[in-house]
Formats: structure tokens, sequence, C-alpha cells
């Protein structure tokens, strides 16, 4: 397998989770919308969701890195 078409696939992968991630986060942002309507307490439901846009934003940076290696920079 060439470097190229091993970074073809870590693109692949790499949009999944960012697709998969992106889910995450819209889910949990509901979860703790309706936690507070409810009156709920949100402080780990909202650390969960700060982990998930953390781990969403690290993906994407990892998907911008994989787009330098695929144009050759």
């Amino acid at each position: 397998m060439t470097n190229l078409q091993q970074e073809r696939e870590h693109l692949v992968l790499a949009d999944r989770h960012i697709v998969e991630g992106r889910r995450r986060v819209a889910d949990q942002t509901k979860l703790v919308e309706t936690m507070a309507r409810n009156g709920q307490d949100t402080v780990m439901a909202a650390r969960l969701l700060r982990t998930f846009e953390e781990t969403l934003e690290a993906w994407l940076a990892h998907r911008r890195n994989i787009l330098r290696a695929l144009d050759g920079r």
C-alpha cells in the first residue's frame, strides 16, 4: 500500500469519526438543554459535552493534517 492510499484511507476514517462526533455533540447538547429545562443537575452532562467537543476539534485538526499530507505539504 502506498502512502497516498494509506492517507486516503485515513481520510475516510477521519470523515466517519467527524460525522459521529458531530452527532454525539448534537445529541449531548440536546440532553443538557433538556436536563436544564427539567431542573436537573447538568454538571456531568456538560463536562461530557465539552469532552465530545474537544474530541471533535482534535479529529478536525487530524483531518486537516491528512489533507495537507495528500497535498504534499
